[in-house]
């Protein structure tokens, strides 16, 4: 009898450890870096800078240009008119920007390289289903992929800005498939460089 509850204790007690163990909040291994300290992308953290074209290294067509502060152009004037017929729409829970949007992308790159001084900034957004961290996320996400289209069609990416609104600012406010199709988008602001 004795031996049976020791048992049941000894199988509760490593079932605890074992759960405790799984519900940790983040991994040890990532570290945290201190507020206003920024790390170069090619840095090995707490080590030295990786050498293009060493094994193991970056390449030069790897490298992507550091994002910038974002309060460099935030006093530019904005104009939301000149790209609103190239906005990207997405499928339902998903950031791939689909081969049918591309040529969308493009016309935004071919404009941005004919006006080499502004810049652009994307905003990502997304329907009214799942939750609102959810869809910042994804929000998120979907600019990002834009941005990454942007830069790989020429764009230095230090030029693009990005931020994601959710489910926030819907172009449509019905309730069905139709509605929700227009609100999961990506839209291009031209950030005008003062003169």
């Amino acid at each position: 009898m004795k031996l049976t509850k020791f048992a049941n204790l000894l199988v509760l007690g490593l079932v605890l450890t074992l759960a405790a163990s799984a519900c940790r909040k983040r991994p040890d291994y990532v570290t945290k870096i201190p507020p206003g300290k920024t790390q170069n992308p090619g840095d090995i953290p707490g080590g030295n800078p990786i050498n293009p074209g060493e094994k193991g290294g970056i390449t030069e067509s790897e490298k992507v240009s550091p994002i910038i502060d974002p309060n460099v152009r935030k006093d530019w004037p904005r104009d939301r008119d000149v790209f609103k017929a190239y906005t990207v729409h997405f499928a339902f829970d998903s950031s791939v920007v689909n081969s049918s949007e591309r040529s969308k992308v493009t016309s935004v790159a071919e404009h941005l390289k004919a006006n080499p001084q502004d810049a652009v900034e994307i905003e990502g957004h997304c329907d009214e289903r799942g939750t609102e961290e959810y869809n910042r996320s994804l929000g998120e996400r979907r600019a990002l992929a834009l941005r990454q289209e942007l830069v790989g069609l020429g764009i230095d990416a230090s030029r693009i800005d990005t931020i994601s609104f959710g489910k926030d600012r819907p172009v449509a406010t019905g309730h069905d498939d139709a509605a929700w199709k227009q609100n999961r988008r990506g839209e291009f602001i031209l950030e005008v460089h003062p003169k």
